[in-house]
């Protein structure tokens, strides 16, 4: 695995979804939820350098682009899988993108230069409310 320049420069690791992220910010204030307390919200520095799989994060997730190619990210529900697929275009004109709570999400460059954003999610990411789609997905 060839670690991109900027993942390196910003000292981002390899996410279980695809790309490159780190923990920028964990609010201070705490939310009870159906997992357990979580931070009221967190931030991470996200690198796209490909298609990331898709995924579902139990809280909702803005999405904040900065640099580098647009990105399709799709949308797909929230049954057991998948389905009733809309894209979404981030890029200059539509920098930010919200993903509601529980609601799958898939994003791919449309271009070759990766994209940077950064992805505020609230009540705050633990990797025990993310979950990954099967491969047939």
């Amino acid at each position: 695995m060839t670690v991109p320049a900027l993942a390196a420069a910003l000292d981002l690791a390899a996410h279980p979804e695809g790309g490159w992220y780190r923990r920028t910010w964990t609010s201070t204030v705490t939310v009870d939820t159906p997992g357990g307390p979580r931070p009221s919200a967190t931030a991470i520095l996200y690198l796209l350098d490909d298609v990331s799989r898709w995924h579902r994060v139990r809280s909702a997730e803005l999405w904040c682009r900065h640099s580098g190619s647009p990105i399709e990210l799709r949308t797909g529900g929230v049954g057991s899988a998948p389905t009733d697929v809309e894209a979404h275009l981030l890029d200059a004109d539509h920098p930010q993108l919200l993903v509601p709570a529980a609601t799958w999400q898939t994003a791919r460059l449309i271009g070759t230069d990766p994209a940077l954003v950064t992805c505020v999610v609230s009540p705050g990411f633990d990797f025990a409310d993310f979950e990954l789609a099967g491969p047939s997905s």
